[in-house]
This record gives structure tokens, C-alpha cells and sequence, in this order.
């Protein structure tokens, strides 16, 4: 498969934390790595292949060199993305049911542009808590629908004429999906919680919780007269995950430590168990070098490590140039973007950038560099966050988009080989 077609295969599949989770666990474990769990004993073999599942939303994949001691420093070479996106997430007692319709409620998960959720196929997908044999052990069931399930109707312009002056949107109010069409002896039933015991098969009163998001089911799309662009859901940040896992799968590194890490929750602030603001990164390090042997010396070559945080940047937008830098213009299909600012919203380092600029020479991968315009205020990456909880050498890349957080985002073709090559190289060098 060529890495664009990897890329169309997980976002298809990737529609919830979980569901990316599951796609790359899969290609993992095709290619050769051994799950471990965070409760159970290691046994690591140099030219060892592992990952690890944590709490279904995190992944960890890690390969360790033949040389390990003998490797060039780097010693622990690092890449990290998240696994989530803007989205809605479904409330407990969901049902909203008025004026003869089935609807849900739901919250704003991220940083929606709510607008482009109107009027789309959506779907359901997650996890749900299941009753187990005793209160500790309740059984996980995860869930993906197969249909489009809901949509949210825009109101029609003959009962808003200001509508193209521009709408706010009321989360609570607006944003409310519309899942079918109910009698009158239906408005009080739980059909949202029927329906998901019938697809699960299980009784609706061992249904404890869930987290389900409601995502865009569209399917990624080829745009342009040469197919130079990519339209889908989902961009940010699937396609650094997709490029990761390809980059660990393929990496050729004969010494030290490779690992990528594709944490939950970059777009609610990372500080979470399965975000890039707890202490997942840095216990995972530890572990591997006492499994390996170097207790004794583990906190001295946790420090010989470096991280490459993988998220989306921002590509000029053809109507809308001046709200970008005046000399930093990142174009799409022109290469992945070298991301920084001296507010350290991304994680700047000169000494950093200047090796991935050594790697794209030698390799002949394009790049480019953003930053944003002075006086506006940009997005953060979990690059800043992590390397605050492990101060080594890090620097912020990816893929530049237009309309990023939208329910569809736009990418240049070429730009997912791109990251790729310099994924794979940063893991062969």
C-alpha cells in the first residue's frame, strides 16, 4: 500500500480514539510487534518489536536496537500525535425528544467550527461499559455504527434572511442531532439506549456508560485537476499517526531506543491519564531502560532522548493570505512544516530543527517553516507539554491544512510521503 492509501484506510477506520487506537494496534501487531501491558512483566530482547494499549485511547509502539549501548545519541528517539479530533461526544441520558423528533444531547468536544456539522451524515462510535461478574471488572464493548445515524439540519434562510452575515451557534442549543421520528407512545422511551443493546446484544439495564463520539461519515476524497489535494474528516491529527506507525514499522536504526507515542486528549489540554500532560511518557521510558537493564544508569540516559511532536500546522489560504506570516507561508502539497514561536505554544529549539533540517537535505524531503502572524494568537501541540515533563531536544512538525477543525479538512497529496520519509529517516539515521 502506498502511503496515502494507508492514510484513506485509517481515517475511514479511525473515528474515534478507539477505533484509531484499533487501526494501528492492527498494523502493528501484522508487522511483527508484541503487545505488553502496563500490569504484567516485560521480558524486551534486543531488536524487539512491542507496543502498548493504554486505557484504549493511547498507544505505545517501541523497538529496541540490536547495538543499544552503541548507538549514536540521540540513545531515545521519540515521536508523538494524538489520537483525538474536534468532535461531539453523546451525554449520559441522551434522549431529548421534542416535537415529534429523536434527538440527542450531546457537548463540543475541541475546537469545532460548528458550522460544518450541519448537514452531514453523522455516525456513532467509542467504547461502552458493559456489567460485568463483579464491580471491578466490568466488560468494555467497542462500537462503531454502520449507518449514518443522525444529522443536524441547518435552519432555513427563509426563517434567519441575516444568515450569511454570519451565526453564533449555541452549543447546547443548536447542536443537537436528530436521530429519527418519534409517536406519541415513543417520546418517553430510552431509544438511544435500545439501540445500542440491540447492536451490542446485551440487556439495556447492564449498560452502565459510555464514551461515544458522533463523527463525520463521509469518506476521504482525492480534489483537484491532478488529485492535489485530499478532502476528509479527521486530518488532525490521523495523518501523523498513520505516518508514525509506517515510520516505527520501517525504521532501520540498529542502536538505542525508537518509539512513537499517539496520545488522547491534545484537543481538550493533554492533562489527563492518557494525555501527553501526565507522567505516561516519561514512566515509559524509565521502564524500558530498567527492562533493559540500565536502571543504574536510567536517569542519565533518559536525558539522551529526543521528540519529535507531530501535529497539523496551518497552510496560507488562497482567499485569505494576509492572516498569514508575512515571509512564513507554508503552501499545501509543498512539504510538512517545521512549526515554531517563541511563546513556545510550540516547542522551538533550534539545535532540534537544525538536526530535521540536516535529515531533509540529506534525504532530499521538502519542508517548510510556519509560524504565526504577530498579532494573532495560534493553536499548541502536545510538543510543549510533554517536553515540559521531559526536557530533552524537541521540535514541532506536520502536515500544513486549510480548514483545519472542520468537520472536512484539506491536505496536499504529496505531503503525507513527506512526513513519512522524514519519520522513517529520524527512526533509520
Amino acid at each position: 500500500m502506498t502511503e496515502t492509501e494507508i492514510l484513506f484506510d485509517l481515517l475511514k477506520k479511525g473515528v474515534s480514539p478507539v477505533q484509531v487506537v484499533d487501526g494501528c494496534r492492527e498494523r502493528l501487531a501484522a508487522a511483527g510487534f508484541a503487545e505488553l501491558s502496563y500490569s504484567k512483566p516485560w521480558k524486551l530482547e534486543k531488536n524487539g518489536k512491542y507496543y502498548v494499549n493504554h486505557h484504549d485511547t493511547t498507544l505505545f509502539a517501541f523497538t529496541v536496537g540490536e547495538d543499544f549501548a552503541g548507538t549514536k545519541a540521540p540513545q531515545i528517539r521519540i515521536a508523538a500525535a494524538h489520537t483525538d479530533f474536534p468532535c461531539l461526544r453523546i451525554k449520559p441520558s441522551a434522549e431529548v425528544a421534542a416535537n415529534g423528533y429523536a434527538q440527542l444531547n450531546v457537548e463540543v468536544y475541541g475546537g469545532a467550527i460548528l458550522n460544518t456539522w450541519l448537514d452531514r451524515p453523522l455516525g456513532i462510535a467509542g467504547r461502552v461499559a458493559v456489567r460485568g461478574s463483579e464491580p471491578f471488572t466490568p466488560e468494555i464493548r467497542t462500537f462503531t455504527s454502520d449507518k449514518n445515524l443522525l444529522t443536524i439540519p441547518n435552519l432555513a434562510i427563509h426563517m434567519n434572511r441575516e444568515v450569511n452575515k454570519g451565526v453564533e451557534l449555541n452549543k447546547q442549543v443548536d447542536m443537537l442531532p436528530v436521530m429519527g421520528l418519534l409517536s406519541e407512545e415513543e417520546k418517553d422511551t430510552q431509544y438511544f439506549l435500545d439501540f445500542i443493546a440491540g447492536e451490542l446484544s446485551v440487556k439495556k439495564e447492564d449498560i452502565l456508560d459510555f464514551e461515544l463520539t458522533v463523527y463525520c461519515r463521509e469518506e476521504p476524497q482525492y480534489i483537484g485537476l491532478h488529485e492535489d489535494f485530499i478532502s476528509s474528516p479527521r486530518l488532525d491529527n490521523l495523518t501523523s499517526c498513520a505516518a508514525l506507525v509506517s515510520a516505527i514499522i520501517d525504521g532501520t536504526r540498529t542502536g538505542g531506543v525508537n518509539l512513537i507515542a499517539l496520545f488522547d486528549h491534545e484537543e481538550i489540554g493533554s492533562r489527563s491519564k492518557q494525555g501527553a500532560g501526565s507522567i505516561l511518557l516519561h514512566d515509559m521510558l524509565l521502564r524500558i531502560l530498567k527492562e533493559l537493564g540500565r536502571g543504574e544508569h536510567a536517569g542519565q540516559e533518559l536525558y539522551d532522548s529526543m521528540i519529535l511532536s507531530v501535529d497539523v500546522a496551518h497552510g496560507v489560504h488562497p482567499n485569505q493570505a494576509g492572516k498569514m506570516d508575512i515571509t512564513n507561508k507554508p503552501v499545501l502539497g509543498k512539504g510538512f512544516c517545521i512549526k515554531e514561536a517563541s511563546s513556545q505554544s510550540y516547542a522551538t529549539d533550534c539545535e532540534a530543527i537544525a538536526i530535521i533540517q540536516q535529515i531533509c537535505e540529506m534525504k532530499k524531503i521538502p519542508y517548510q517553516k510556519f509560524v504565526n502572524r504577530s498579532d494573532m494568537q495560534g493553536g499548541g501541540t502536545l510538543g510543549s507539554i510533554a517536553s515540559a515533563l521531559l526536557p530533552v531536544r524537541t521540535v514541532d512538525i506536520g502536515i500544513p491544512l486549510l480548514a483545519m477543525h472542520s468537520a472536512r479538512e484539506l491536505m496536499g497529496t504529496s505531503d503525507q510521503q513527506a512526513l513519512k520519509d522524514l519519520a522513517e529517516a529520524y527512526f533509520s539515521l
